[in-house]
């Protein structure tokens, strides 16, 4: 294993990480936590794409994972419109107004 392929392997784990971390620190706006998702899926499909391409497997499930991340991305973004529209802003500290 050179150090080029163990730096493709180590970089999408670093930012999974990094992502995460986010994910679990900020949680004050949800456009912030939203945008740490969408880190966390560009890491995974990194990942995904340098672990098959490494086993040399068809990429048909990559693609497939890139398009649910895609419909994950455009579901977020049509909360985080709706619930702007309706309360205003899209803090946290505001939703625990709501009694679903």
């Amino acid at each position: 294993m050179t150090a080029l392929s163990l730096l493709g392997i180590v970089a999408p784990i670093f930012m999974l990480l990094c992502g995460l971390s986010s994910f679990v620190a900020g949680r004050k706006h949800l456009l912030n936590t939203l945008l740490s998702l969408e880190y966390i899926m560009l890491s995974i499909f990194w990942l995904m794409v340098i672990m098959i391409a490494g086993l040399g497997g068809d990429s048909y499930f990559v693609l497939f994972f890139l398009t649910l991340a895609a419909c994950e991305g455009a579901l977020g973004l049509a909360l985080l419109v709706s619930v702007v529209r309706t309360h205003g802003n899209d803090n946290f500290s505001s939703f625990m107004v709501l009694q679903c």
